[in-house]
């Protein structure tokens, strides 16, 4: 079976946005979203499991049923995502340990971004495939566009210069390394943020952050900007762990679309910025309700 892309195990890019202040969970593509992302928090590694009963509790959260649980964990199977396993007497599931590398990456994208300054080197991937393997074209572009690459002209694509080791890995794991060719350039350029207006569709990167932050600052607000923890009544906790799930899910392909370019460069009040903000102040609200609800359902 043909290993799953670093896009394709995370779920593929949002599709869609939860109404402000009410998430929804959806149907379909989205609940095998929702279940990688709680696999990818509690089901990693050879040890790692969680019993399809647990997944259906926990889908029930989110206003999943049992039958669109059960679908999308199929699915994820087939798509060689989920490995089946045994927790005690039960069927589970867990995550392919092959692709633990594609989710440490996804851990430091979402919870430790890097941004480049203005005086950092770029990336410059260049690319040429053989004519007799021209259907692999499209691969390379899917996944230089998944990473958040700008196109400087045909077959020539920019990033920060960080982004590197990882793309390598993911062209490995693909079988398209051998096709592209690596540069660490400055730009001798003295309207950088022209360029960069040129290579990058930023009006569309931008209108992924607003819709983000419409469907979520209602979120925050419910929850209050205090900063004190919610309650600890099993009702709240078992809707934080819901926001929670949602929250991640909807964020975590946001920080591979966008490279990390210097915000020098980018619109003034860059929306990507009060999005991040908003992220990591709300998920640091419902991060500990939500585990506890996950710690109730697990230990029932």
């Amino acid at each position: 079976m043909p290993r799953p892309s670093a896009s394709a195990a995370a779920g593929g890019p949002p599709t869609g946005g939860p109404r402000p202040g009410e998430p929804q969970a959806g149907t379909g593509r989205q609940v095998q979203q929702l279940i990688v992302t709680i696999c990818a928090l509690h089901a990693r590694g050879d040890h790692q499991s969680l019993a399809v009963a647990e997944l259906i509790k926990l889908l029930a959260t989110l206003d999943v049923d049992e039958a669109a649980t059960r679908s999308a964990l199929s699915r994820l199977k087939k798509r060689g995502v989920l490995l089946p396993a045994r927790k005690g007497a039960n069927a589970a599931y867990r995550l392919d340990p092959q692709l633990e590398d594609v989710f440490e990456e996804g851990d430091e994208r979402i919870f430790a971004p890097r941004r480049a300054k203005p005086g950092d080197r770029w990336l410059l991937a260049a690319f040429s495939v053989p004519e007799s393997q021209r259907n692999l074209r499209h691969q390379l572009r899917r996944v230089l566009a998944g990473r958040g690459f700008g196109t400087v002209a045909a077959g020539l694509w920019i990033a920060p210069e960080f982004v590197h080791a990882h793309l390598r890995r993911e062209l490995e794991r693909e079988g398209l390394l051998e096709f592209v060719e690596f540069f660490a350039a400055d730009l001798l350029d003295d309207q950088i943020a022209r360029r960069v207006a040129q290579w990058w569709d930023l009006e569309a990167l931008a209108a992924l952050y607003a819709g983000f932050t419409a469907a979520f600052e209602p979120v925050l607000e419910r929850w209050g900007t205090s900063g004190e923890e919610p309650g600890r009544g099993s009702d709240d906790e078992a809707r934080a762990f819901a926001d929670d799930v949602l929250l991640l899910t909807a964020w975590r392909r946001l920080p591979y679309l966008d490279p990390g370019l210097p915000v020098e460069f980018l619109p003034e009040d860059w929306q990507g910025i009060a999005a991040e903000r908003l992220f990591t102040t709300l998920h640091a609200r419902l991060a500990g309700p939500a585990a506890r609800h996950t710690a109730r359902v697990l230990g029932s």
